[in-house]
């Protein structure tokens, strides 16, 4: 026997929109749901028709321009509702409305000032008119989460009776405990004797952090349809994620479900609806974050250079990730330092590692995170060290408000230290003063350029001199997360080369 396939409920633009700040005009929608259509939903809740002329123009463009998912969209229990809904789908290939009402005794009494009988009458009436345009309807029991089992059962039924091919089940303010939302679902499973007769469909919020473990729960119990959204977006706390169930249910091949999304374009959609949405995608999300295939940790990253799956229960390439990230910081051990470098073209091990590495400690003590311009920097920078006539090594400086600047230098020249102060207009100025003291030669200065490597406060700075001398010029390179060192080194280099 197969495994059983779940039907994925795409409502990022509607639910998700409903963010505030997320708003989406019909181009960008448009967008969106030619990516969900690539990744592979088989609905795509495209709006609330009634709501706005613009939500009605974009899921009537939507249904001209999709054509393999069936379109899906919002209406309450209201004819006219209703009809404008039919309206903005006349262009869909495969047409749903999606009608409901609240079946809670807060929704009941405090939203709707009804009764249950009234409930049941609006729902079986809404989903009858709607059946007048489309043969698939939705029914919405909204706050189902919180509605008793007997009457959510009597709901089900009548809805089902009523022409509903897709009952929706929504834990609308994400209250219910993963094992109460799946024996609810369990519950209308076995209490409702028309249930085979359509799908039974789970719409879960996130406000207490459950939404995905509810969603999984009522897949469990049953349900065949899954209503989430891409990156979790949706109102207040967010909704189901797409990404999570999917591989979920992906990870669990002991549990036998299937969906049809091709996984490997998550991550593209994922960057897709935060671009357009305006909402980063916090760090440490799962599956979709910057950090979910991250390591920093010595001992998790020698862990998954010896074996992916040691610390890893995804394959990055499965959600369209090119490879996992060994994030460079103190933490980190000589496994993954010598990884970084190899993938960098540099071979190192020995003394040359150790020394490397040492550097790279210096530098990961000074900043939050370590990059491939700060390994490369390090390489050129012990390189040109190990080879310059001029070594420095030795910087003290001092300087303050209203002071001139101070500085003592200690330089090798020819394997002899030599020792130099000066005073200048700043601590650049005293220090090339300094040099000039130790090895002048006639030169000048004619080019003085700094740069950092990332951009950040408390990054690697490259320098670039150039001096000139009898009509030719002599360049000089040095980097340090110190900028008047690095501005030194630039400047050593130089003369060295002069000399």
């Amino acid at each position: 026997m197969g495994n059983k396939v779940i039907q994925v409920f795409d409502t990022t633009l509607r639910d998700g929109e409903q963010v505030p700040g997320a708003q989406l005009n019909t181009l960008e929608k448009i967008e969106v749901a030619q990516a969900l259509e690539r990744l592979g939903v088989n609905v795509i809740e495209a709006g609330f028709p009634v709501s706005s002329p613009m939500d009605f123009q974009s899921v009537s463009e939507i249904c001209k321009v999709v054509k393999t998912p069936t379109i899906c969209a919002l209406t309450r229990a209201v004819e006219k509702d209703i009809d404008v809904a039919a309206d903005s789908l006349k262009h869909a290939r495969y047409p749903r409305i999606h009608t409901g009402i609240g079946t809670s005794p807060y929704h009941i009494q405090y939203k709707l000032n009804s009764t249950r009988e009234e409930i049941l009458e609006r729902a079986v009436k809404a989903v009858r008119y709607a059946r007048q345009y489309v043969e698939d309807v939705q029914f919405y029991a909204e706050d189902a989460g919180r509605t008793d089992n007997d009457f959510l059962a009597r709901v089900v039924e009548a809805v089902i009776d009523a022409g509903a091919s897709v009952v929706n089940i929504p834990d609308t303010t994400g209250y219910t405990l993963p094992a109460v939302f799946g024996e609810k679902i369990n519950y209308l499973y076995d209490h409702v004797p028309n249930v085979d007769k359509a799908r039974i469909s789970v719409h879960c919020h996130n406000d207490l952090g459950m939404a995905t473990a509810n969603t999984v729960s009522g897949i469990i119990n049953g349900a065949g349809q899954v209503e989430v959204t891409m990156n979790g977006v949706g109102e207040r706390a967010g909704n189901t994620s797409l990404e999570e169930v999917v591989m979920t249910l992906e990870s669990h091949s002991d549990l036998h479900f299937d969906t049809s999304i091709q996984t490997e374009q998550i991550y593209e959609t994922s960057r897709l609806v935060s671009r357009l949405m305006r909402m980063p995608v916090q760090a440490n999300k799962a599956i979709v974050g910057r950090n979910a295939f991250a390591h920093s940790s010595g001992i998790h990253q020698d862990g998954v250079l010896k074996h992916r799956e040691n610390y890893e229960i995804i394959d990055p390439k499965t959600v369209g990730v090119p490879e996992n990230s060994m994030v460079l910081t103190a933490r980190s051990g000589r496994a993954a330092f010598r990884h970084r470098m190899k993938k960098l073209g540099v071979t190192v091990n020995g003394d040359l590692l150790e020394g490397y590495y040492q550097k790279f400690l210096e530098i990961a003590d000074k900043q939050k995170q370590v990059n491939d311009d700060h390994l490369l920097a390090i390489v050129a920078d012990e390189h040109q060290s190990n080879e310059a006539y001029l070594k420095l090594r030795s910087l003290d400086v001092t300087c303050g408000n209203n002071k001139d600047a101070v500085v003592n230098l200690q330089v090798e020249v020819e394997q002899e230290v030599q020792h130099a102060e000066a005073t200048g207009n700043g601590p650049i100025d005293a220090a090339f003063k300094a040099v000039k003291q130790i090895v002048h030669n006639g030169y000048s200065l004619d080019e003085f350029l700094v740069q950092a490597i990332t951009g950040g406060s408390d990054d690697i700075g490259k320098v670039h001199v150039q001096l000139e001398k009898d009509k030719k010029l002599y360049y000089g390179f040095g980097s340090d997360t110190d900028i008047i060192t690095a501005s030194v080194k630039a400047l050593l280099d130089a003369v060295g080369k002069l000399i």
